[in-house]
């Protein structure tokens, strides 16, 4: 079948519209509301005409930094990812109107003054983006996809797309594997049928095993000339994650793979972090946790905090401290409830005869968790890492997922914002593995912040 270069459907150029004004109407703004409310609380003088330099000058540094082209490249729009390199687009920009406000109006900006400027911008950018962004979600019809692989690969994407905020629906799906006639044209041709008949915006591709390269380098052509995106699910991020490095030698394209687990500094710098927010947290949440500790003693006989054997870091036991959720001798009834266990590999069950009043509202608001400061403090865990396991549990993972081992367990991570009663056994170690296998200190940022709302939402368990 002949090919003929495709554009972008209609839809997807009017999301793509919504969202490439709303970032350059944002930032626009957010330049404009420094100049005229930020720079007069200073000690500055401020031209009001600076206004509309200012918001020339953002945008031109933002489109500059590609800071408008992920929106229209990825599925998963979130504003804390590109944080980073919004703060460093909030320094430029303060750079340059430093440089302009004192040509402008020959007084100098101080550098006080400039670094009250700098957080300013990053703070109002990541609002405003956030909120724009959100309100564009609403406003939008979700993307359509079409998802190409295995049956099992099918099933675990659209999954996850169904149980995130993702604007994206499903709305067909190509089965290939190297049992079937789809190969080579019949593939591609299949393929193109597909993304007409269903007016398909995004391609997912998930490489069966075994499948040959050229067939996914043909159903890529034929997405990007039916002017449909594509994203691509290879089978080798599942080991080495997503820190990789581009790497190029005379034409020849390499992808370079960080060192497994933490350098030294990294530790370091990690269990610093830990110990400054364990203590903050502490501070803060005193008042609250003597007030649990009232509640569980008045509504039941027992201790306050229930100890648990866990596995940590490099295999080594600890006890972990949790208020008291539940009636005094649980532990005895729990192979009797077995039967009633809802998730595969984990023992959870939603509605838990054992759990008292108390105890389920501190579940459903992970407040139970509060005494793992202490654990923090001691170095037995960590504010983010791996999920700890119980013994029972953590002898059920085996071969390349006890790297996950290499750090300290956390009281959150990629799992607790997943929803840790609905995610299995299998899939959490990854998980847990490639946590380790891409750790950053920015990651640890993001995964607290995101527990904050998972924690007001009442999702725990």
């Amino acid at each position: 079948m002949p090919i003929t270069e495709g554009s972008t459907g209609r839809a997807t150029s009017l999301r793509d519209g919504h969202y490439r004004w709303m970032l350059r109407g944002v930032d626009a703004a957010v330049a404009a509301a420094i100049v005229l409310l930020v720079l007069p609380a200073t000690t500055a003088g401020v031209e009001p005409s600076m206004a509309l330099v200012a918001a020339l000058l953002m945008v031109m540094l933002n489109t500059l930094s590609r800071l408008y082209e992920r929106d229209l490249l990825v599925l998963n729009r979130t504003t804390l990812d590109e944080a980073p390199s919004l703060l460093q687009a909030a320094a430029m920009f303060t750079l340059l109107l430093w440089i302009v406000h004192d040509a402008a109006t020959l007084v100098t900006l101080y550098a006080g003054d400039a670094a009250v400027v700098w957080m300013a911008t990053f703070a109002l950018l990541l609002g405003g983006r956030a909120l724009g962004r959100a309100l564009v979600l609403r406003a939008t019809p979700g993307e359509r996809c079409l998802i190409v692989g295995e049956n099992a690969s099918i099933t675990a994407i659209r999954q996850k797309i169904e149980d995130t905020s993702v604007n994206a629906e499903v709305v067909a799906t190509l089965p290939v594997s190297p049992f079937t006639s789809l190969v080579g044209d019949a593939l591609a041709d299949e393929f193109r049928l597909q993304v007409r008949l269903h007016d398909v915006d995004r391609a997912i591709i998930a490489p069966a095993s075994g499948e040959d390269v050229t067939d996914t380098l043909d159903l890529i052509r034929a997405a990007k000339h039916a002017g449909v995106r594509v994203s691509l699910v290879p089978r080798m991020l599942e080991v080495v994650g997503s820190t990789v490095e581009f790497d190029q030698i005379d034409g020849l394209t390499m992808l370079c793979v960080r060192r497994f687990g933490l350098s030294r500094s990294s530790r370091l710098l990690k269990r610093g972090f830990d110990l400054a927010g364990a203590s903050v947290m502490l501070a803060v949440a005193a008042p609250t946790m003597l007030a649990i500790m009232a509640a569980i003693r008045l509504e039941s006989h027992g201790a306050v905090f229930f100890r648990q054997t866990r596995v940590g870091k490099d295999g080594h036991r600890f006890k972990m401290l949790k208020f008291r959720s539940m009636i005094e001798g649980a532990d005895a009834k729990k192979e009797a409830l077995r039967s009633l266990n809802e998730t595969q590999g984990l023992f959870k069950i939603e509605s838990d005869p054992r759990i008292t009043r108390v105890g389920r509202f501190l579940r459903r608001t992970s407040l139970d968790e509060l005494p793992q400061l202490v654990n923090v403090w001691r170095g037995e865990m960590s504010l983010v890492g791996p999920r700890p396991l119980v013994v029972d549990e953590d002898a059920k993972v085996q071969g390349l997922y006890r790297h996950r081992l290499h750090l300290t367990p956390g009281m959150t991570g990629h799992w607790q914002i997943l929803g840790s009663a609905r995610v299995p056994m299998h899939e959490m170690v990854s998980i847990d593995y490639l946590y380790v296998a891409n750790w950053s200190l920015w990651t640890d940022v993001k995964i607290l912040l995101r527990t904050i709302p998972y924690m007001l939402a009442s999702r725990g368990m």
